[in-house]
């Protein structure tokens, strides 16, 4: 009894490039086991138009010949020998896994108004000329008026804005107590209901309009049919008295 196997992608080796497929694997392994290099250059040009034509975004790619000629020499492990019109890649620096980026640990006093307003009120800190401090510390002001509002989705008063300014400001930075932030509204977006009962009425209309233009042309038509066949059979009648 002959004992069948099956071949499982578990089983075969690992795609180097998945994007590439199973196939063209094969085929880059089949050219390094060539004798010749001869050989292994032509069958190489053939497969790298292959690789052109299941990856067609990379021809939007800045000289995509470079990229599909690398990708063959990593799906051969570098292990191919032909005559590339590009220098070989380096394995090292494919390999190289880029350093973790660091992410910021910093508390945010108030969440709603973000990071954002305690970087600009650093920087309103640091500006010495007074109209232009001034200027720019109202204009934070109106900005978290209206990060509170899109928060809260209700109106807050002046006095709370100018206090939470006061406070993460370190009381460096004051506004009079008389003076009027921008107004903000929230307004929340409206819902759109669908009209069912209109397409209904007018669906029903068609309907109605089809269905008794078809009754009166089927009644039409009884009518033509039994009056021919009444003369028919006059005819017919008529011909027998005579014979």
């Amino acid at each position: 009894m002959i004992q069948q196997t099956f071949d499982y992608n578990s089983t075969r080796s690992k795609l180097l490039l998945s994007e590439y497929g199973r196939n063209v694997q094969n085929m880059v392994k089949y050219i390094v086991e060539l004798p010749t290099k001869e050989e292994r250059n032509r069958y190489a040009a053939v497969v790298i138009d292959l690789m052109g034509f299941l990856n067609p975004h990379l021809r939007d790619v800045a000289d995509f010949k470079h990229k599909l000629w690398d990708h063959l020499h990593i799906i051969s492990n570098f292990k191919i020998d032909v005559d590339s019109p590009y220098p070989l890649p380096d394995p090292e620096k494919i390999h190289l896994k880029p350093e973790p980026l660091k992410y910021p640990h910093q508390r945010i006093k108030y969440k709603h108004y973000g990071k954002t307003i305690e970087l600009m009120i650093s920087k309103a800190k640091s500006i010495e000329e007074p109209d232009r401090r001034n200027h720019m510390v109202q204009a934070i002001a109106n900005f978290m008026k209206m990060a509170y509002v899109q928060w809260n989705k209700d109106s807050v008063a002046d006095e709370t804005i100018l206090a939470h300014l006061y406070e993460l400001s370190g009381g460096e930075l004051k506004l009079d107590e008389n003076i009027n932030l921008a107004k903000v509204e929230y307004r929340a977006v409206p819902q759109v209901k669908e009209n069912r009962g209109t397409g209904g009425r007018t669906n029903n209309g068609q309907n109605r309009g089809s269905g008794g233009g078809g009754a009166r042309t089927n009644n039409t038509q009884n009518r033509n049919n039994q009056n021919n066949r009444g003369r028919s059979n006059n005819g017919g009648s008529s011909s027998s008295r005579k014979y």
